[in-house]
């Protein structure tokens, strides 16, 4: 569960970095920029949730003691 934890981060972090590619920054809300934004916005929110349910992983093994 860690490693596919751990490649779904670095797929999520891949994806920032093509969208970013994808950026025309001097018409940054039109035409594909709008695309690439909002794919910058869900992949970092993708990263969000996945870091939340690692540490909430980390935090449950600790309280069971193992």
């Amino acid at each position: 569960m860690k490693i596919f934890i751990n490649i779904l981060v670095f797929l999520a972090i891949s994806l920032i970095l093509f969208n970013v590619t994808l950026l025309d920054f001097r018409n940054p809300f039109q035409g594909d920029s709008v695309v690439a934004f909002i794919g910058i916005a869900a992949s970092f929110c993708a990263v969000m949730i996945l870091l939340i349910f690692k540490m909430s992983k980390r935090i449950e093994e600790k309280t069971n003691g193992k």
